[in-house]
């Protein structure tokens, strides 16, 4: 898959840069975390890898990229870190942050909707109290960027991509562990939807990370 390009920046609400102690034990609430990241069934059509985290946010980061996939065209890509402070941070309200970045190019008509940063904030959210996924502390920002183009590059239509930043902190449940497998799975269900998916159908028991495929959609699709 294709890598996220650019950086975060850094929505973790005022967290000071902390270098990651080398050879610390990692503590045990961060280690099953991170082991819920790495089973969770996403949809088929999500391509996620590890990636080198931040080093300098929280004493424990893990990192994933992601990119929504229709044969050799990335429709959506992404990143999403997870932080982790046993002391706490005052900010945070909590010991964890997650921490993402969500790009996508647009449709014509969707980019010229004066609505969209609304509608995308709203995706995020919404993708998170669909699962009924309880968080604190939501910030970021949602940025819509137009490229116009000429000389040599001038048959190329005008493209506009969107660009979501956000950080939150999930509820942490007994043993002081959030899961992280279900705020990876509304990540990815914003992923989707940012990249024009229908959304999963989901049953009595379904936690909406099933692997049934459906028909893509270029562009975001309103809610």
């Amino acid at each position: 898959m294709a890598a996220a390009q650019g950086h975060f920046s850094d929505h973790s609400n005022g967290a000071e840069d902390t270098d990651s102690a080398e050879g610390n034990a990692v503590p045990r609430a961060f280690r099953l975390a991170i082991e819920a990241l790495r089973a969770a069934r996403l949809r088929p059509e999500i391509e996620v890898d590890p990636t080198r985290p931040p080093q300098r946010l929280a004493p424990h980061a893990y990192a994933l990229e992601a990119a929504v996939v229709d044969g050799d065209e990335d429709l959506a890509d992404g990143r999403l870190v997870l932080l982790h402070d046993p002391a706490g941070h005052e900010a945070w309200h909590g010991t964890f942050r997650l921490v993402t970045l969500v790009r996508a190019e647009l449709e014509p008509e969707m980019a010229a909707d004066p609505l969209l940063p609304e509608v995308c904030w709203s995706w995020l959210t919404g993708a998170l109290e669909a699962r009924g996924l309880s968080y604190g502390e939501p910030s970021g920002t949602v940025t819509r960027a137009g490229s116009h183009y000429f000389g040599g590059l001038a048959e190329r239509r005008p493209a506009t991509q969107i660009e979501i930043r956000a950080s939150w902190t999930p509820l942490e449940g007994r043993g002081g562990v959030p899961d992280s497998a279900a705020h990876l799975a509304a990540w990815c269900d914003l992923l989707c939807q940012i990249a024009g998916l229908p959304p999963l159908s989901a049953g009595p028991a379904d936690t909406g990370t099933g692997v049934v495929s459906l028909p893509q959609r270029r562009g975001p699709q309103r809610p």
